[in-house]
């Protein structure tokens, strides 16, 4: 019989509760369960020092997707900004987290900002209800 294999590592670099959200499921369902991902809650600090180090620019962002190998990759959250930005967005906390993941997810599965991402960010979300 074979073992189902954790193919996603959350490690937590803030105080304070993570959110209870399906992470492991919603990444399944998006990327597919051999996808190896790696998800980090970041501080403010690390997520400006990795946007301006990999994106050269220089503010906190809420999320920032590193794809590491065709089967692979890392996503970096910043809670802190993401509850700030939900308000901005009409959004609950959870909900824009279930979105921002999504997002970030289908940015590992190659998609850039545009119409066809969009429509992939609508279909996941409502399967998750964010």
């Amino acid at each position: 019989m074979k073992k189902d294999v954790e193919t996603i590592a959350i490690r937590q670099m803030t105080k304070g509760k993570l959110p209870s959200l399906p992470f492991a499921r919603i990444k399944d369902t998006v990327l597919g369960k051999s996808y190896e991902l790696s998800l980090v809650f970041a501080s403010r600090e690390t997520s400006r020092e990795l946007n301006r180090v990999h994106r050269d620019k220089d503010y906190v962002t809420n999320i920032l997707s590193f794809p590491l190998t065709k089967h692979s990759g890392e996503i970096v959250i910043n809670l802190e900004k993401v509850r700030k930005d939900a308000k901005e967005f009409e959004k609950t906390y959870e909900d824009f987290l279930g979105f921002l993941f999504i997002h970030g997810l289908l940015h590992l599965k190659g998609m850039d900002h545009g119409p066809k991402m969009e429509a992939q960010e609508k279909k996941f979300c409502k399967i998750f209800n964010y």
